[in-house]
């Protein structure tokens, strides 16, 4: 698939509950999708990622927030995840070149 900007990859997949999220580059996006009880997926949200080139996210343990690392950016883009699987943009902390974004014990 083509954008604008170039072609979209899927970069990164989390699973979290009963949502998949999907991270797109070239369209530096997140995509929600729920799985249904038979497992098939159904896109609930498409959400900006609040910066250029989207690297890498991940979800901290609570399940309730999602971090995306904008590499060109510089800066780590804070989304709350909604009991729907949408996201809200709630913060926003910077950081140079973030390109890889994980949860220490």
């Amino acid at each position: 698939m083509h954008a604008g900007q170039g072609i979209i990859i899927c970069s990164d997949l989390h699973l979290s509950g009963h949502f998949l999220f999907a991270s797109n580059r070239g369209h530096d996006s997140i995509a929600v999708f729920r799985i249904d009880g038979s497992g098939c997926l159904h896109l609930v949200h498409r959400q900006s990622c609040d910066g250029k080139t989207l690297r890498n996210f991940a979800i901290d343990p609570t399940g309730h927030h999602l971090l995306v690392g904008n590499q060109d950016s510089d800066y780590i883009s804070v989304f709350e995840i909604n009991e729907d699987g949408s996201l809200r943009l709630c913060s926003r902390y910077e950081a140079e070149s973030p390109v890889c974004i994980r949860f220490l014990e």
